[in-house]
């Protein structure tokens, strides 16, 4: 069908064309742009809860997403032993389970907190948004539509792998459910947005802040003085 190769013959290539030059030109234009804008000192308690583990749930997430990708076969053979099987499926759950509760967290800090919601820009909603979107579809995808670790490895990670050879075979995807195309979809679009937003933080390396204690980080931005009538 056109749609599906609109969907997963031609938007992740868009996506990521969008993520490359937009990445590379807002690092060699505007390279302090490349921040999180943290508001942790606009209030620390309820930001920790929301950062950390959203944070560490993600990576957890993607590590085993990449696994899939680039050791199909382990992933088969891992899941040929139901208990095994549960394990990774559980584990992968779990995992979602985090990045959600601290992705809700932020979104709560950012509506609840004023300080923190003036700051929070149109782009920044949208992305949480999208990150709902995503992190929820993929909750749903393991609820619903039971052991992903094995499909992804025998639909997924060849489709993924032709997209990579420009020869892509939407023919593995286009028999999956809605709500897998959804996931699907709703993840190449996060990344076109992706170098657009404060994500665009974490393509600079080394990233210590994913093991150093906290640190307070306060906006260096242009005050606006307004005048007082007489």
């Amino acid at each position: 069908m056109i749609n599906d190769f609109v969907l997963f013959g031609v938007l992740p290539y868009v996506a990521l064309v969008l993520f490359l030059l937009v990445s590379i030109s807002r690092y060699r234009t505007k390279g302090f742009s490349y921040s999180s804008l943290s508001s942790q000192f606009l209030e620390n308690q309820h930001h920790f809860w929301g950062s950390v583990p959203f944070h560490y749930g993600v990576l957890g997430v993607l590590a085993g997403h990449l696994l899939a990708v680039v050791a199909p076969r382990a992933i088969l053979s891992w899941n040929a032993e139901p208990l095994r099987l549960m394990a990774l499926e559980l584990s992968g759950l779990a995992l979602a389970l985090v990045t959600l509760v601290g992705l809700v967290n932020i979104v709560v800090r950012r509506l609840e907190n004023r300080l923190a919601r003036r700051v929070t820009t149109g782009l920044d909603w949208l992305v949480y948004g999208l990150l709902l979107l995503q992190v929820g579809s993929g909750i749903g995808v393991a609820v619903v539509h039971g052991w992903g670790s094995s499909w992804f490895a025998t639909n997924l990670t060849p489709w993924l792998w032709s997209l990579a050879r420009l020869s892509p075979e939407v023919g593995f995807v286009a028999s999956l459910p809605w709500l897998v195309k959804l996931h699907i979809v709703s993840a190449f679009v996060l990344i076109g947005v992706f170098p657009f937003t404060r994500l665009v933080h974490v393509l600079v390396v080394p990233n210590p802040y994913l093991w150093r204690r906290a640190q307070v980080v306060i906006w260096n931005r242009p005050r606006i003085h307004r005048g007082h009538g007489g």
